[in-house]
């Protein structure tokens, strides 16, 4: 195991191999790989970490979660009477973690899960970072990278997106205390900021068009939705030569309070804009 005050001493292994596959036949660079992984695993290391100026993508880290799969074989894994088949091992020891993990609820090795988070029936990635006392909800999947904040909900059959490729890419980011309705999908990057309430059934990629109607003109954003926005699916009629066409976007419709604390904020903001969750 490195110290986290050595990770650096990884990357350059990590960047080179990442170019020059043979070297993953080297012990060293094997090591540097098996280390970065458990770090990921135990979240001294993030695929995303938030900064001063935003949001920054560790490169490398992301490397090291792509060189992983080649290094490991296929094996026979069993959890009582259930049988798998994969490269990548699944976390265990969830009780020492402080995780509530519900039956058939599945995290693979090197997801990061902090104490007190909550996995009904779901799926959590490799890559993936929960923060403290998250609640994943029954058939809520969390996809490879994804950063999710503390304090989040993911209600039922949430698909949050993963990506490993291109390493470029930001993941998608769900900051902290948001709210995310039932069958919300949110892939390709976007980033929902802190304490943003989805509406059930809303859509979210790189490209949709989140339309701000609470002024008198619209204001549009793509690829993320601002802080303590209420937001719900909408349309929008766009025109191409065969007419004239509905097209999905995404409707802010308000914001939750800030003189109140979280709870009581979410609660209102569902019931002043009678948002489905």
């Amino acid at each position: 195991m490195q110290k986290d005050s050595n990770f650096e001493s990884l990357r350059p292994l990590i960047e080179k191999a990442y170019d020059q596959r043979q070297l993953l036949e080297d012990d060293e660079v094997r090591q540097a790989i098996l280390d970065t992984i458990e770090a990921l695993d135990q979240g001294r290391l993030r695929v995303a970490e938030p900064t001063s100026d935003g949001w920054r993508v560790n490169q490398w880290v992301k490397k090291a979660v792509l060189l992983y799969f080649p290094i490991c074989g296929m094996k026979t894994m069993e959890a009582g009477p259930m049988e798998f088949y994969d490269k990548i091992p699944l976390k265990h020891d969830f009780a020492a973690q402080q995780v509530r993990v519900v039956p058939h609820a599945v995290a693979r090795y090197g997801a990061y899960l902090a104490p007190g988070v909550v996995m009904m029936p779901s799926y959590v990635n490799i890559g993936a970072h929960v923060g403290r006392g998250t609640m994943v909800d029954t058939w809520a999947t969390v996809g490879s990278c994804a950063q999710i904040g503390e304090g989040v909900h993911l209600s039922g059959g949430v698909g949050i997106g993963g990506v490993l490729e291109p390493v470029q890419a930001a993941p998608v980011i769900v900051e902290d205390h948001c709210f995310i309705g039932s069958r919300c999908i949110v892939v390709e990057g976007a980033h929902i900021e802190a304490e943003a309430v989805l509406g059930a059934g809303t859509t979210i990629t790189g490209s949709t068009k989140i339309i701000d109607v609470t002024q008198e003109q619209p204001v549009v954003y793509k690829g993320h939705v601002p802080a303590r926005s209420v937001v719900i699916p909408g349309s929008y009629t766009r025109h191409y030569p065969a007419g004239d066409y509905n097209v999905n976007c995404a409707l802010i419709i308000g914001q939750r309070k800030e003189s109140t604390d979280k709870k009581t904020s979410l609660n209102q903001a569902l019931r002043d804009h009678a948002v489905a969750v």
